[in-house]
Formats: C-alpha cells, sequence, structure tokens
C-alpha cells in the first residue's frame, strides 16, 4: 500500500506542553458563567494531524468561553512525536490504541501499563468533568468525511443537530476495547452527557484541516459556550444538503494477517445486493450480508489478529437540511 501525500505542517506543540489544568497538553478555560464544560479533543492517534492544528490554532487564538468551561487537549502526543515521514502510519500509538483503553475496569487496574493507559488515567479527572466531548479523528483512506454518534439515540440527535459531515455512523465500537466518545456517561443513554467522533479525512489531506476547522467551530456554537464572532473567521463551511444515519450491524474482524480486499476500497462504497464478495479472510470469502450495503472505513493498513478491517451497515435514516440551514454557513 503507498503512502498517501502530506499535503499538511504539523504543529510544534511544545509551547502547549505545561497545560492550565495540572495535565500536560490539557487547557481548560472557565467564563464563570454557567453553562456546559465542552473538550475539544485532538490526537487520540499520534498521526491524526487534523485536530491538532486546530487545537493548536484555537490556543494560539486565545479562545475563551463566554458560557461554561472549554477544555482544549492533545491526547497522545507520544506518539505524535514519534511521527516519520517514512513510516507515518506508525505513529498511531505507541504501546496500544488510546482509543481502546476507555472502560473504568482497565483505568483502575493499574497493574497494568501502558503509554497510552499512562496518558488516559492523567487526563480521566478533566474528561470526568466534561459535558460534551468533540474528538477529531481522521481515517487511514482517503474517504468523505463522516461522524461516528456510537450506538446510541442521544448520539445520532447531537450529530443530527451538528449538521455536518453528512454521514453519521451508529455503531457499538471495537472488539479490542472501549472509546473516549464511549466512556462512561458519553455511553449511557440515560445521562446527559454526550460526545461525537469526527473522521475529518484522510489523515494528512488538506480537505480534513478544513473539516475540523467547521466541525469545531459548529460544535461550540452549538453548545452555546461561544458566538461566532469569537472565533477565527472563515472556519464555517457551508452545510450538506441531506444528512444520513447509517447504522453499523457488524464489524469484520482479521483472524490473521491473512485478509484482503477484493478491490481497494477506501469507505462508504454501497452494495446493492447481499452476497457481494468484497475481501477473502484466511482464503474465506467475506459477503455482504444484505442488500444496500455500506462499507465503513476499510483498511489495512494497521492489519493484525483481532482487528477490525471493515464494518459493514444500512441507511436508518436520511435527513433533508432546509434552506435556511444551509444559508447559515457562513
Amino acid at each position: 500500500m503507498d503512502a498517501y501525500p502530506i499535503e499538511v505542517d504539523f504543529p510544534d506543540l511544545s509551547a502547549h506542553a505545561s497545560g492550565n489544568s495540572g495535565v500536560p497538553y490539557v487547557y481548560t478555560f472557565d467564563s464563570g458563567v454557567a453553562g456546559p464544560h465542552v473538550m475539544i479533543n485532538a490526537l487520540t492517534h499520534g498521526n491524526e494531524v487534523c485536530g491538532a492544528i486546530v487545537v493548536d490554532e484555537l490556543l494560539r487564538w486565545q479562545l475563551r468561553p463566554r458560557r461554561g468551561v472549554v477544555t482544549l487537549s492533545f491526547a497522545n502526543v507520544n506518539a505524535y512525536a514519534r511521527f516519520d515521514t517514512a513510516m507515518p502510519d506508525k505513529a498511531r500509538f505507541v504501546d496500544q490504541d488510546f482509543n481502546r483503553v476507555w472502560t473504568a475496569g482497565k483505568l483502575d487496574d493499574l497493574a497494568m501499563r501502558s503509554a497510552e493507559l499512562d496518558r488516559a488515567r492523567a487526563m480521566r479527572p478533566v474528561v470526568d468533568t466534561v459535558d460534551l466531548l468533540l474528538d477529531l479523528h481522521s481515517m487511514h483512506e482517503k474517504s468523505a468525511p463522516l461522524i461516528v454518534a456510537g450506538p446510541l439515540k442521544k448520539g445520532a440527535e447531537l450529530a443530527v443537530r451538528l449538521g455536518t459531515p453528512g454521514t453519521v455512523i451508529c455503531d457499538e465500537g471495537h472488539p479490542e476495547g472501549r472509546r473516549m466518545r464511549d466512556y462512561e456517561g458519553f455511553g449511557d443513554e440515560s445521562s446527559p452527557k454526550n460526545a461525537l467522533l469526527i473522521e475529518c479525512g484522510q489523515h494528512w489531506e488538506r480537505s480534513a484541516v478544513t473539516v475540523a476547522r467547521d466541525c469545531t467551530a459548529r460544535f461550540l456554537l452549538l453548545a452555546g459556550v461561544v458566538d461566532e464572532s469569537d472565533l477565527p473567521s472563515g472556519w464555517l463551511a457551508p452545510l450538506p444538503h441531506e444528512m444520513r444515519v447509517v447504522r453499523v450491524t457488524e464489524p469484520v474482524v482479521a483472524n490473521s494477517m491473512d485478509f484482503r480486499f477484493a478491490q481497494p476500497y477506501t469507505g462508504l462504497e454501497e452494495f446493492e445486493k447481499a452476497g457481494a464478495v468484497i475481501g477473502w479472510s484466511d482464503g474465506t470469502p467475506v459477503t455482504t450480508p444484505y442488500d444496500d450495503c455500506i462499507l465503513v472505513m476499510p483498511s489495512l493498513r494497521q492489519l493484525r489478529p483481532g482487528v477490525t478491517v471493515v464494518r459493514l451497515g444500512r441507511v436508518e435514516q436520511r435527513i433533508s437540511l432546509s434552506p435556511s440551514n444551509q444559508e447559515n454557513a457562513t
């Protein structure tokens, strides 16, 4: 597999190392006025730079909330520091995926140690106070951006209220472990807490930064913690004409290193009929289980036994966005 071109500069984050929250690289700003605690998180994976660019820009812009609390954070900075243009996919994590450790049991078991667990434990006291989380990600392959809303109704509803990107993925997560966006109250339908994860595009494409800026601006405005005049100009982009909610029904997990796709899929490919062969696992065909099946984030760049190589889903809902919403973007 060829590497994608790197179209963006990776910011030097050393100026943000101290943080102001008691946690390195984590900044919390309290307006002193009632409102939610909103967290914009970057670098859940060390090679996903678009979020780091946006959080770096907001810190340099000196964004401050008018209402509530805003936290701006860089998560897996150790992995980010390992980024090498010759091996760009290797900087995803140091010891294990930071986005698979977010269960209380793993975080409480201090006998379990890794760079990612240690970092999650350091960030946990801040995350525990957050009401609304936006986790900025990007993808291995060059695919259209999407929202990962989790399995709950409240996540899908928040995604539709955000209004962009146009594809919302509702899923149960990964067999390897729980994501940050599903941690504690974020993953409890009865809790008022909520979270979205945005896959902004391919890791190093310039357009992923545009998506990350737009989604971040809209998330802060939707939460009511800032006014549009508080944000850098030009961040809001036009909304899509339609949103579709795709429900993931099952993951395809590699049993071994012997997995290959039938075509160089990049994501959101649709198959009209059940039984279409999309790949082979240990020589056995992998087929679509139903009509109108959609591939969600297929990739073999992190292939190893137990890794989800693609998720399968189908459209659950389509929502047309009104012309007034279209014109609301500036």
